[in-house]
């Protein structure tokens, strides 16, 4: 986006990194410091990658987050572009959930910081 997609792309990528850093940074940084959640248990899980899983809390998903975030600030800018990214991003929420990486409400909390994210990201970048 940013290398091919002239003055509006680098505009939206720009955009996207913001919110996805954003989104990352209360996800990741404040959600799973302040919430302690452990991941679902191994039982529920019918697959080996169920071993792969990280350590850290369960709450709030920030891969959701990123990803939600990146497509949602990008959108206003490239509407085309940002179909093409929705399509990856609910796909990557399905799989955490699928994974056993995250319950439901982690990444249904990830999208939503992820739209946050993106609302805040949008707001600052229309006053400048």
């Amino acid at each position: 986006m940013g290398a091919f997609g002239g003055q509006r792309g680098r505009r939206a990528a720009m955009a996207g990194l913001t919110a996805l850093a954003l989104a990352q940074l209360v996800s990741n940084g404040v959600g799973k410091q302040l919430v302690d959640r452990p991941r679902p248990p191994k039982e529920w899980i019918d697959h080996d990658e169920v071993e792969d899983r990280p350590d850290s809390s369960s709450f709030a998903s920030g891969h959701t987050a990123a990803a939600v975030a990146f497509t949602a600030a990008v959108a206003p800018l490239w509407p085309l572009t940002a179909v093409a990214c929705a399509v990856p991003a609910a796909l990557l929420a399905l799989e955490r959930v699928q994974s056993g990486a995250h319950y439901p409400t982690d990444v249904t909390v990830g999208a939503l910081i992820g739209l946050g994210s993106a609302w805040l990201t949008g707001r600052v970048l229309a006053a400048l």
